[in-house]
């Protein structure tokens, strides 16, 4: 097993399944274009392949697929049923929810049964003014219809100061009446907001901001989560649950157990380090070769985490899954 100086090792696994995306948001790509399927993407097969080597290599446990948007992709369907045979723990998937209603089907055939919908507003202006594309009814309808199905359902929202601060409480009253349990994320500072501080610093909305606001209107109370959550979670006492992901308040650098793949073949171990490590040129291998190449490869890669904090990156976050 690979384990750092502070114990830290690879168990949770997101595979940017495509970097293509049908949503602009503001705080992902400044320019207003959609991100599109890079043309050096992996297939399906070889992304399952990198999942199975990962397994064995890092010991990983728990598989979420990302984006850009994995439901755009046309290797969604081949890729999920290969990785259901492999035995993790647990595969979740985030998604904006465009498409969430028609890929249900699909996603519950698969196993799915854990998912993450990004939704920053109910305003439905406001809706269109973020994310530069898709609708708001339809991203309602497939989270309803997906809890009707039984899946698990998590809201995720970044509050972004004088673009949807004030859908924190409808977005929150909202999750707890219909079973979601909502989770804010802090802004990073990725992209264009790790060189532009001055945009970053007008838009973040912060831990104890947050629960400011959220006090004013319910009592809560810290929550348990396991060691290496990325959230800060909550209980309003007989209504349900939110959840911070407060990378800048409350950093959890020290525990973090996650590694990406990128939908090109880039292992990334920390979103925080420009270092990337190149895999694609692995899974065409036999094991006997592949394996001891990837450790080592692996080895780099925890070695590029931060010790305490994050401090920002220049990588778009779309590309590597979120």
């Amino acid at each position: 097993m690979i384990v750092d100086r502070q114990g830290r090792r690879f168990r949770n696994l997101r595979i940017s399944l495509t970097s293509a995306c049908n949503y602009a948001c503001t705080y992902c790509v400044p320019n207003g274009k959609r991100l599109v399927a890079a043309q050096d993407e992996l297939s399906a097969e070889a992304m399952a392949r990198g999942v199975a080597y990962l397994i064995e290599a890092a010991g990983i446990e728990r598989l979420r697929i990302t984006g850009g948007e994995p439901l755009v992709s046309p290797k969604l369907e081949s890729f999920m049923a290969a990785v259901g045979q492999m035995g993790l723990e647990d595969i979740s998937l985030t998604t904006n929810g465009q498409l969430l209603a028609r890929k249900l089907p699909l996603l519950l055939d698969a196993g799915i049964r854990r998912i993450n919908v990004s939704l920053d507003t109910l305003d439905a202006a406001a809706f269109r003014s973020i994310a530069r594309g898709g609708d708001l009814a339809t991203v309602l309808d497939g989270l309803s219809q997906a809890r009707a199905a039984g899946l698990k359902v998590k809201v995720n929202m970044v509050p972004l100061r004088g673009q949807n601060l004030d859908q924190v409480m409808p977005l929150l009253d909202y999750c707890l009446e219909q079973g979601y349990e909502l989770r804010f994320i802090e802004l990073m500072r990725m992209g264009h907001l790790a060189s532009d501080g001055n945009a970053f610093v007008q838009q973040f909305v912060s831990l104890r901001q947050l629960l400011e606001l959220i006090g004013q209107r319910y009592e809560y109370l810290q929550a348990e989560a396991p060691l290496d959550a990325t959230a800060v979670r909550y209980e309003i006492p007989g209504l349900g649950h939110f959840g911070v992901i407060a990378n800048e308040s409350v950093p959890f650098c020290r525990t973090c157990s996650r590694l990406r793949l990128s939908s090109t073949g880039w292992l990334h171990g920390c979103l925080s380090s420009s270092n990337r490590h190149y895999v694609g040129d692995l899974l065409d291998k036999p094991r006997h070769q592949a394996l001891p190449a990837l450790q080592r490869l692996l080895v780099k890669a925890l070695g590029d985490k931060q010790d305490v904090a994050f401090s920002g990156g220049a990588t778009v976050m779309k590309i590597i899954g979120g």
